[in-house]
């Protein structure tokens, strides 16, 4: 049963994945079936940020304190409780009800998954392999939501509860799994004084800041890439504007499994634990060109390589500034220190999506003028993860080497 952890860790950020798909994927048909504005919709992806902010600090001091079992148990409930209160949803209120209980769920995988892929794979011994590989499952969800969603639309268009519902079945699914796990144990000896404690941290701030930086970087292409996609695509004469939607999700898809495979490759690299630093730093340089090269390139064919290069950019510094910070503290207070940086992570992704939105409406509608902001923060990257590399823990919490 001990081995059923691992497995219950990897569909923990799969369960995360979808949870970050869902409310994109669903959004052609929930709007209308609900009768709510684009307005409207966007309050509620604004709820389950803000929800998923506040419950980052919760479930990882709940983790530590209590154990991956039943954050894990309860991640895959109250995720797969969201989506069939969203199948049934019959006004806005319910909607909104539904996307906080989405970032309750969201944030309890994220937090039992990206917890204990370090303790529970590669021995222990390397937490940014482990994380590196352990988030290609967080790709796999994000890339399999929509299209499992269109495919369920495609074969019953009206039947929108029908559909939702199955996605609310196969996130509940791996709970049985969850139950039966052994897990290793996280809360010997912990207290919440630790976790007030990690707050004076400079390697925890560090890493934050970091995090702060990135995951505005990941999500606000993750929100603008189609965007991008469609600006570049329609200075191409003559093409039509269904061609247009369709290959701006073809794009779209790049992203993401571009994503996948460099997570994968970095997973393969022994040491990249102890040189993580110089790879998030190496990864935000390279992010820093391409887009440069987003921003004043109409090349279409060129269009498609820089989104493939931006993917491969991003795609280990997530779970290597994870892996490289858990590398300096004692797994007892894993769920704390990833709660805290996770949280001030999604910030930078709150404020970020939101600039880019408003340059670009200010620039005529020129997402490429918009994406202009993420070199300054691509730059602020590379400066952090070298900072990261000199920071160390200090006291009881630190790693025992």
């Amino acid at each position: 049963m001990k081995k059923l952890a691992a497995v219950v860790a990897l569909l923990c950020v799969f369960g995360l994945g979808m949870s970050f798909a869902l409310l994109g994927a669903l959004k052609v048909h929930l709007v209308p079936f609900l009768n709510i504005t684009d307005a409207q919709f966007g309050q509620l992806g604004s709820t389950f940020m803000f929800a998923c902010l506040i419950m980052s600090l919760v479930t990882g001091l709940l983790c530590d304190k209590w154990g991956y079992k039943p954050i894990a148990i309860l991640g895959f409930v109250v995720t797969a409780l969201c989506i069939f209160l969203l199948s049934r949803a019959t006004s806005f209120s319910m909607a909104m009800l539904a996307c906080i209980l989405l970032g309750i769920g969201a944030m309890c995988c994220n937090t039992a998954g990206n917890t204990l892929i370090p303790v529970v794979l590669f021995g222990g011994k390397n937490p940014a392999a482990a994380s590196n590989f352990g988030n290609i499952f967080f790709g796999l969800g994000f890339f399999i939501t929509p299209l499992l969603t269109g495919l369920l639309f495609n074969r019953n268009p009206g039947a929108y509860s029908t559909n939702v519902t199955v996605l609310a079945v196969i996130v509940l699914l791996p709970v049985v799994l969850a139950i039966l796990a052994e897990y290793p144990v996280s809360s010997a000896g912990f207290q919440f004084s630790q976790a007030a404690g990690l707050l004076g941290q400079i390697a925890v701030w560090v890493s934050a800041l970091a995090l702060f930086f990135y995951i505005a970087l990941e999500v606000s292409m993750g929100t603008w890439v189609s965007s991008y996609a469609s600006e570049v695509l329609k200075k191409t004469p003559g093409i039509a504007e269904e061609a247009v939607k369709a290959k701006a999700n073809y794009m779209m898809s790049m992203f993401a499994i571009a994503m996948m495979v460099g997570r994968l490759i970095a997973s393969q690299i022994p040491a990249i634990t102890r040189v993580g630093d110089k790879v998030v730093a190496g990864m935000g340089l390279l992010a820093a060109i391409v887009l440069f090269i987003m921003t004043q390139s109409g090349s279409v064919g060129l269009a498609w390589v820089l989104v493939a290069l931006i993917g491969l950019a991003c795609a280990p510094c997530f779970p290597t500034i994870v892996g490289v910070t858990f590398s300096k503290f004692d797994p007892k207070v894993y769920g704390s220190v990833f709660g805290i940086i996770f949280a001030v992570g999604l910030a930078g992704a709150v404020f970020f999506v939101q600039l880019i939105g408003k340059i670009a409406a200010s620039a005529g509608g020129s997402v490429q003028s918009g994406l202009q902001v993420l070199i300054g923060v691509a730059v602020a990257l590379i400066i952090l993860a070298l900072l990261m590399g000199v920071t160390k823990a200090k006291g009881d919490v630190a790693a025992k080497q």
